[in-house]
């Protein structure tokens, strides 16, 4: 008597958003899980602004995975639009990743306080505890006394420890999260990668080349919009205009004869012709926009509802 084939799984599909700090490695993370760069990534805290949505599908399995903006104290309305809209994020998920920094050796294996409260404050979702950049702890038992504190805060369906730099640990983490996932079919066609615009992601790859260009220089006093985008010919050309709160800051971003300009905008371009697979024509402008970050007119303006 011949075997039958074993009958497939159930279909797997849902939100999946990673929740934590600034700079605990949740775009990282993010773009290694999905194996595309859509996520920006810098050394400054609160680079990521908005919701990044990624959407991972493998067999029966639909990820949508949302990165969202690290939770942190805030000190203009902007600051505050962005926990907000971490937070929604959360309450809109149907999983929810915590991500958390291992201690770097030597350093005693006590978890940070703010992750302590996050966790304490997280939606009743199912959720996994994920313990990022363990590559740079040798003894892995530190881990356990974090692991403790975090469940005494939040029950937790599983703990991962993982390397977004490194990709270790990430297969496992997706194998826990799919199990949460609910049985429904996929929110989305399966070679869909982004359900984002490209508009979106063109202003946020100027933003990760002046974050990555500028260093310390122009902080976080910086935003992006898109205000042309025409198709009609063989080349798209695209306008963009980067709005500053100093003068002086407009000074920095332009540089010497441009050159500081000019080396943003030949990076950014290079990010959006590797998405869209052919060449663009790239135009950007510098205008000072004083005190945006605080004023409710100018940061919805900006394309942040205040």
């Amino acid at each position: 008597m011949s075997k039958s084939p074993p009958s497939p799984g159930p279909v797997r599909a849902g939100r999946v958003a990673l929740i934590g700090r600034p700079n605990v490695g949740k775009s990282t993370l993010l773009n290694t899980l999905l194996g595309e760069p859509i996520a920006i990534v810098s050394l400054h805290p609160q680079t990521t602004r908005d919701t990044v949505r990624g959407v991972l599908t493998a067999g029966d399995t639909q990820c949508v995975f949302v990165d969202t903006p690290g939770l942190h104290e805030p000190r203009t309305r902007l600051g505050k639009w962005m926990n907000e809209t971490a937070r929604q994020a959360a309450r809109d998920a149907d999983v929810l990743v915590l991500l958390v920094e291992a201690p770097r050796d030597g350093q005693a294996p006590r978890p940070h306080a703010a992750d302590l409260a996050l966790a304490a404050e997280l939606p009743d979702l199912p959720t996994a505890l994920a313990i990022n950049k363990v590559d740079r702890l040798k003894d892995k038992a530190q881990l356990l006394p974090l692991i403790a504190a975090f469940a005494e805060k939040h029950t937790f369906a599983t703990t991962v420890p993982v390397s977004g730099r490194r990709a270790s640990g990430t297969e496992r983490l997706l194998e826990e999260v799919r199990a949460l996932l609910p049985e429904q079919p996929f929110l989305f066609e399966p070679d869909t990668l982004s359900d984002q615009p490209v508009r979106f992601f063109v202003a946020e790859f100027v933003r990760e080349q002046i974050l990555r260009q500028t260093r310390q220089e122009v902080p976080h006093g910086v935003a992006v919009v898109v205000e042309r985008f025409d198709e009609s010919g063989k080349i798209p050309h695209i306008e963009v205009a980067v709005h500053v709160a100093r003068e002086a800051h407009k000074k920095i971003l332009i540089g010497a004869q441009g050159q500081m300009l000019k080396r943003i905008g030949m990076a950014a371009r290079a990010r959006v012709e590797q998405m869209l697979s052919r060449r663009v024509h790239l135009t950007l402008w510098v205008r000072t926009t004083p005190d945006w970050m605080d004023d409710p007119a100018r940061l919805r303006d900006l394309g942040y509802p205040s």
